[in-house]
């Protein structure tokens, strides 16, 4: 089941990506969600999601945090 929850993460940011400051607000509410495990893999998948979005680069601090 927490499965579930990362792919829902995931999914939300997709669709909320075409604004900055709505992607980190739901970042920020999915770091307060997720295991510590599945935040790992919330980060791997991040960077690779933002490789043509310079915009949202800057959300990757929040995950180093």
């Amino acid at each position: 089941m927490p499965r579930a929850m990362l792919d829902y993460t995931k999914t939300i940011l997709q669709k909320v990506s075409f604004d900055a400051k709505l992607f980190t607000k739901e970042l920020k509410k999915a770091i307060s969600r997720l295991l510590p495990n599945e935040i790992e893999e919330l980060k791997i998948w991040l960077q690779f999601f933002i490789v043509d979005k310079p915009d949202l680069r800057p959300t990757l601090l929040l995950l180093k945090a």
